[in-house]
């Protein structure tokens, strides 16, 4: 098995947008990663290839971690959620917090 030299592009925000871009994406990358590879190996074997996709499909998940938009997104689905949580946990606790002279209202 040939020694693959070729390193795929960075992800662009805009790739990260939407599952049809990210998707899009991917399959170019992996196009390019192939194209690269057969001068040594032609054609390629589909355990090559489910190489290059999990490989790729690494790459991707890694891009989109690391973007802005998911830690945006995220931080926006933890505050939804720990809300729900909390909002749950203050009404089991409230005659609890109530005796203890927490208000209902700020002061």
């Amino acid at each position: 098995m040939a020694t693959e030299q070729f390193v795929s592009r960075p992800y662009e925000d805009q790739e990260l947008l939407s599952i049809d871009r990210l998707k899009r994406a991917v399959m170019n990358r992996i196009i390019e990663r192939a194209e690269a590879l057969m001068d040594e190996e032609f054609p390629l074997k589909d355990e090559r290839l489910g190489q290059l996709f999990l490989e790729e499909w690494e790459n991707a998940k890694i891009a989109v971690r690391n973007s802005p938009q998911a830690k945006d997104a995220y931080k926006k689905w933890l505050e939804s959620k720990m809300t729900g949580l909390l909002d749950s946990q203050i009404k089991e606790d409230r005659d609890e917090l109530n005796s203890m002279g927490v208000q209902e209202k700020s002061l």
